[in-house]
Order: structure tokens, then sequence, then C-alpha cells
């Protein structure tokens, strides 16, 4: 079968990874650049890529790249590719993109120019004046770095980190990738016993569960290109039994989740039900002073309120002060807390053992380690 050029964006901090779960998926030709990650690979590795990618926010196939510091070489690089082997005389093919330090910086006017190269092309193909546009999305999306231009295709439609079970969410949710990246980075598996006493809506134990599982992060959605007429439905059809046979049954992983917020528990609960993971966790109303391991070894991965849009940055600094009394150092159990205040080591206590800067949305965090 044909191998193609893919690109999955990843938010910053989470590429390496990002990169590690493309490798064992089993791609080929993977690098590993600022913001995302590349590979090669056929309709299967694609329809493996959405179904299977915890830290991707989408799957692109990557059309072509070329230099393009004016209007002409946009419209001439975009014009040459080969746009009909994926969008059909039908098929609904809006353009959406960015540019950044180039000298094309207008990114309305690089989309009317993308969009008329695209249906230049399809026309001469299909010998047709116009496109109603009635078929499947195939959104077009380009990028401008540096005068070099980046023309994809997205095959996800939504973001990869609507998983599908989180239809209700608190007020300050983590999202669903950035959530799956700490799991990785705190090494859950199969049999970990893992403690979150801030749980919200329940993201880090869902995706914790799924992991320990390996319960494919998108088996309970469908993607952009499931509609596509270039890519047979046979594929998406043997990719999900694969995902379903590789899951763990016998996972002995156990998740304890609380928080202070009644709704904020219930809709956990709700959460996990909707992502088939409720027997593998235990969720109940508890303050975080009141924090105490049922076991010797353990992960504690946790989203502490900010005080940014929940409380006021003294709550804040109360909480973590708490969590230093109740986050016991003993051997056996390890802490992983994402924050973005500079102080929380002090406040908290005790200097982390590692740390990693992240990004929940646009706020610049820290992932505090402790072993």
């Amino acid at each position: 079968m044909e191998k193609y050029r893919y690109i999955a964006p990843c938010m910053f901090g989470l590429e390496s990874v990002l990169s590690g779960e493309v490798k064992r998926m089993g791609a080929d030709e993977v690098n590993t650049f600022d913001g995302r990650v590349e590979f090669s690979g056929d309709f299967s590795i694609l329809a493996r890529a959405n179904l299977c990618l915890r830290t991707a926010e989408r799957v692109l196939i990557k059309l072509g790249e070329f230099e393009a510091k004016t209007f002409d070489q946009l419209f001439e690089g975009v014009r040459k590719l080969p746009l009909e082997e994926w969008v059909g005389k039908h098929d609904a093919f809006p353009v959406k993109g960015y540019s950044l330090h180039s000298a094309l910086h207008s990114v309305p006017d690089c989309q009317k120019i993308v969009k008329k190269a695209a249906v230049e092309r399809l026309r001469e193909k299909y010998g047709v004046s116009w496109f109603e546009e009635t078929g499947p999305l195939h959104q077009l999306q380009f990028s401008i770095l540096k005068d070099t231009a980046t023309i994809m295709l997205d095959t996800s439609g939504a973001g990869l980190h609507k998983r599908g079970y989180r239809q209700n969410a608190n007020e300050a949710p983590i999202k669903e990738t950035l959530a799956a990246g700490m799991i990785d980075f705190a090494r859950v598996k199969g049999d970990t016993v893992f403690y979150d006493p801030f749980c919200g809506s329940g993201t880090l134990l869902i995706e914790a569960a799924m992991k320990a599982a390996n319960i494919p992060a998108g088996i309970g959605r469908k993607f952009a290109a499931q509609h596509w007429d270039c890519i047979p439905e046979s594929v998406w059809r043997e990719e999900r039994a694969r995902g379903l046979d590789l899951i763990r049954r016998d996972a002995k992983f156990v998740g304890y989740g609380s928080d202070i917020d009644p709704s904020a528990v219930e809709l956990a609960l709700q959460n996990a039900s909707k992502a088939k993971v409720a027997p593998k966790v235990r969720i109940r109303i508890r303050d975080v002073k009141e924090f105490r391991p049922v076991t010797d070894q353990g992960v504690v991965v946790t989203n502490p309120p900010y005080g940014e849009r929940l409380l006021n940055i003294s709550e804040a600094h109360s909480i973590y002060k708490k969590m230093g009394e109740v986050f016991s150092s003993q051997l056996g159990l390890n802490y992983y807390i994402i924050s973005p205040d500079e102080d929380f080591e002090r406040i908290f206590g005790r200097k982390a053992a590692k740390r990693r800067k992240l990004y929940n949305g646009m706020l610049k965090c820290q992932l505090f380690m402790y072993y």
C-alpha cells in the first residue's frame, strides 16, 4: 500500500511523548519538531494514529512544502499539488491556516489564494466550473513559517482531545491530551495504583485508566477521513478491531479520585462511565487535607487550583501548603503536580526532583515531579 507523510501537532512540551507513541505505533521515518511530530505510513497508520495517539491534537496529511514569498509562489505551489487524489468533485474543502515571520503576513489574503489555487486545480481535473461542496469535509490547512508554506489536509475533524467521554466538565478542566502527557511522564502501567485528590471532572483518572488498560484514546468517536471515498472503510474497521484486541482487560490498575466539590465528583463518575472505566476508579467527596493513600506504592498525578480561574492566589497558596503537609515523602509514592506558580516548591515545602515545562492552554506551567 502507498505511503504518505503525516503531521501530528501537539502541545509544547509533549513532543518526546508523542514521538514515542508514534514509534510504538509502527510508523516510519519519525521526526520530531517543536510542537509537532512527522511520520510516514499507509492508510492503516493514518487510521491507527487517529484512533490510538493520546497526546496528538490531530492528524494531518502533508500534501506539499515550498517557498512562498509572494502570492504567485503560493498560488502556483498549491496548484501543483494532486488535490484530486483526495478531494472529490462534490466534497467540501474550506481553508484555514496561519503565517509567522513571513513576507505573506495577511492570513485572510493567504486563505483566499490557497482556496483559489485549489479551485483552479480541481476545476481543471474535473472539468466543472462550480463546486457545490456538499460532500464530506476535507479541511485544507496551511502554515507559512519563515516564507516556507506547508499545505496539509486534516483527517481528524474535531480535535483528538475530544475523546467522546467528557460531554460535561467543571469550570477549569485540564485538556485530555495534556492529561495523557502527564500520565506518560508518571509511567502509569497496567498495575499502577493511581491517586488524584483534585479530580474535577475526572480527566486525569480516566486517561490513566485508559492508558493502563491500553484502551485506544479515540475508540469512542469518529473522524473526518472516515467519510472520504479515497480511504476504504475496511481500513477503519480493521484498525478498530486491532485496537479492541489490544485492550488489556486483566489490568489491575485502580484509580482513587476525590474532590471537595460534590458536583465535580458526580461529573467524574458520569464521565468514567461513558469512558467505560468506571469499574477501575473509586471517586469520593473529600478535601485534600484528608488525603490518605490506601497503599504503600502508587503515583499521585494532579492539577490543583491555580488561583487563575477558580480561586484567588492566596487560596491557591493555602492549598499548596496543605498538599506539602499531606503528600508524604515516604518511599513508594511518587507525585506529579502541574502548576504555573514559580513559587510552588517554596510554598509546597520541598524542592522537586525534576521539573518539566508544559502548557495548559496558553498558560505556561511546570510539572513538578517528586520521587
